[in-house]
């Protein structure tokens, strides 16, 4: 069997892991979007604390995967629970450090002038601060999204969904017909899914950003 005659006959398979894949990184990424950007909106203001938060996030991404997959099966068990939580971890850092910098980074004569037109510190913040720090926060999520897409394959190790079950199999497999062409499907699936997302945070880099700060 070829590659491409694999790739044909096995392409409903290659979709389910896809999808799969595609789920916890997007469940991950939504956790820990809000967690980064609240935790950045109520440090930017307190150096001490946020630089204490954001060496602690650096410290958990120097975490080996595997090793912190297997500490959190023994607490919430196999399959989905121990990749979301992994991932979401692991995505912390470029949010928090982005939404921090991000916002300290904003002009203060233009949050002088909004706090002169009258606006409270929340208004301020909302319509004022981070939209305009919004280009460096999501290219913050931007980042830990190409981050963890790659360590999501890992989560087969834990009976966790995506094209590491492609890999993993293919390496258990080695000898096997298919052997190589499931650890090159598992790959090329994550190779692709990669793109496609930073294509996508692309177009929404350009949507959020206001039109007086494109170029």
């Amino acid at each position: 069997m070829t590659f491409v005659e694999y790739l044909q006959y096995y392409h409903q398979d290659l979709l389910v892991h896809g999808l799969g894949h595609l789920q916890v990184v997007l469940i991950s990424m939504a956790l820990g979007t809000v967690i980064g950007i609240a935790l950045g909106v109520g440090l930017y203001r307190r150096p001490t604390l946020g630089g204490g938060i954001t060496r602690l996030t650096g410290l958990i991404l120097t975490i080996p995967s595997l090793a912190l997959y297997a500490l959190l099966v023994g607490v919430v068990g196999l399959g989905q629970p121990p990749v979301i939580v992994a991932l979401t971890l692991y995505s912390l850092l470029p949010i928090v450090r982005n939404t921090i910098t991000g916002l300290r980074g904003v002009d203060p004569a233009i949050v002088e002038s909004a706090t002169g037109m009258g606006m409270s510190r929340w208004s301020r913040l909302f319509r004022v601060e981070l939209p305009l720090a919004m280009p460096v926060i999501v290219t913050g999520v931007r980042v830990s999204t190409m981050i963890i897409v790659g360590i999501a394959t890992l989560g087969a190790v834990v009976s966790g969904p995506g094209f590491g079950v492609l890999i993993l199999d293919g390496l258990r497999r080695v000898g096997s017909p298919v052997a190589i062409h499931e650890a090159v499907a598992g790959t090329l699936g994550v190779v692709v899914l990669s793109l496609l997302l930073d294509a996508t945070f692309v177009l929404v880099n350009r949507l959020t950003t206001s039109r007086g700060l494109r170029v």
